[in-house]
């Protein structure tokens, strides 16, 4: 079968296609695996032209020097004469685009919609959006429960569309736990992590809180916080400043590259989330490949990430103190087993592998409608 991936907008600030392709790993991953099985072309745009050639994906650099393509003509020409079976589309934010693309493939091409986090658009957008449904075989959502609001919204008629597949996944593995702790001079156990933008959605204050009345309690437990993004960052820092002991339990990182974030998953045994949505949630799967036991907050994406029930902790969004019970509930654990669940979990429902699985299970279904 001949699979193409594409998008509509065009990330300028990339002029290196190996930078960029290192930038989209969690992505391109899936890519490597369906072409185990099948032919897979991506177009990606940046400021580059040019093809290269990885894993058995043919990846092809088309600029055409605009953020967002509206009126993709030249993008479906050069789809339309890679002659796919089925088309890939990051995003369901592009109902205008999506309609010419049928109208440019004809009937028999299956076109897959990848859901990135977005909601439901309003207004003349939404009109769009349930004109496109009619364009689209299937839609990918990390869990089904997302698909709801499409349902509820009446963007997507048929709600057999929808499948439960996520859309990335992590290139780390596990390693050597001690030797991860001793290159990075971590503490513990227990040792916490946190990975994520100091925002509200990401509510590192709810964590905070909870963790300091833990530390309390629990001195040898260590929280170390990795943040990319600092708008919350004063606040946290008063909160710390009020117990001298929450100095020494709560470590600010600061930011750290992408790629030595495997260490630090490593030597972690926990990855808190406090987020109040996620798409997808890429960062705690990432540390639950490394085995990082999740203890995260209860939303869709998490329940489903986690099983729910099959690995880690689960609780309410923004409660000091039902992360209070959870952290403390983390004393009774039996680590090797509860690494062993997370790790399982990844391989069997996360993995790149798996992933790739679904979404050939997704074709044969759309194949068997068909005929």
């Amino acid at each position: 079968m001949k699979i193409v991936s594409t998008s509509y907008t065009n990330t300028v600030q990339f002029n290196d296609p190996v930078a960029w392709l290192q930038r989209i790993n969690f992505y391109t991953g899936i890519l490597d695996e369906l072409a185990k099985n099948h032919q897979v072309d991506s177009i990606e745009q940046i400021n580059y032209s040019g093809a290269v050639e990885r894993n058995g994906v043919k990846y092809h650099f088309l600029n055409f020097k605009k953020r967002k393509l509206y009126f993709p003509g030249q993008l479906h020409n050069h789809i339309k004469a890679l002659q796919p079976d089925v088309v890939l589309v990051n995003g369901l934010i592009f109902p205008l685009q999506i309609i010419q693309l049928r109208l440019k493939l004809g009937k028999k091409v299956k076109i897959i919609l990848l859901h990135r986090g977005e909601k439901p658009y309003y207004g003349l957008r939404r009109l769009l959006q349930k004109m496109a449904d009619r364009c689209i075989d299937a839609y990918l959502f990390t869990s089904a429960e997302f698909g709801k609001n499409w349902i509820e919204s009446s963007i997507i008629k048929n709600q057999n569309k929808i499948y439960e597949v996520i859309q990335a996944s992590s290139v780390f593995y596990p390693g050597n736990k001690s030797a991860a702790k001793s290159m990075l001079a971590v503490d513990g156990p227990p040792v916490f992590l946190w990975v994520g933008r100091l925002d509200a959605n990401k509510d590192p204050l709810t964590v905070v809180k909870a963790f300091v009345q833990f530390a309390a309690l629990n001195p040898e437990a260590k929280l170390f916080m990795i943040y990319q993004t600092e708008e919350l960052l004063g606040d946290v820092k008063k909160l710390l400043q009020t117990e001298a002991k929450a100095l020494s339990a709560v470590k600010l990182v600061g930011s750290v590259p992408h790629h030595e974030l495997q260490n630090w998953y490593n030597a972690a045994d926990f990855i808190i989330s406090g987020s109040h949505h996620e798409g997808s949630g890429i960062g705690v799967c990432e540390a639950m490949s490394c085995g990082c036991v999740p203890l995260v907050t209860d939303i869709i994406s998490f329940r489903k990430m986690t099983g729910p029930g099959k690995c880690g902790l689960l609780y309410r969004p923004g409660n000091v103190t039902a992360l209070f019970n959870a952290l403390m509930h983390t004393q009774t654990l039996d680590m090797e087993k509860e690494r062993a669940k997370a790790l399982q979990q990844f391989n069997t429902e996360l993995s790149f592998a798996a992933v790739a699985y679904k979404i050939e299970m997704v074709l044969a279904s759309l194949k068997r409608n068909h005929t």
